[in-house]
């Protein structure tokens, strides 16, 4: 059984996989700071200098307790932390969609095999027959 693991695990597979995980999560920290961090400024200068991050309705406020700590924590619905996603999937997804357009162009064309010669149909087989017994 453990011989079996050991196989599993060195097998290109899993290592592949295991590659790929970790650049997703490298993609992923890249992304989000490209997106928080340069695309959301811009977005937020020209919807009038607000940051959506910031948007929200409160269900209830927070309590302060004498010491200015929150005895009873803020509720309230996020709605501009959840647009701020939506902006990210978008420009995930796009750059995504640039990475594997590059990558497919980059791949090296399949060249088809060129088609074999059409053989003659069952008609003409059996006419050619049927002449060959004629003769006969």
């Amino acid at each position: 059984m453990l011989k079996e693991f050991k196989n599993f695990i060195l097998t290109g597979n899993v290592i592949d996989f295991a590659v790929a995980v970790i650049l997703a999560g490298a993609v992923g920290l890249v992304v989000n700071g490209f997106v928080n961090d340069i695309i959301m400024p811009i977005v937020g200068h020209f919807a009038g200098g607000m940051d959506f991050a910031d948007l929200k309705i409160v269900l209830a406020a927070a309590v302060p307790e004498s010491e200015g700590v929150a005895a009873k924590a803020e509720n309230a619905i996020r709605w501009g932390a959840w647009i701020n996603s939506i902006i990210n999937l978008i420009i995930v997804g796009f750059v995504m969609f640039i990475m594997v357009k590059a990558y497919n162009k980059s791949k090296k064309p399949v060249e088809e095999a060129p088609a074999a010669p059409a053989g003659p149909t069952q008609e003409e087989l059996l006419v050619e027959i049927r002449d060959l017994l004629g003769k006969k």
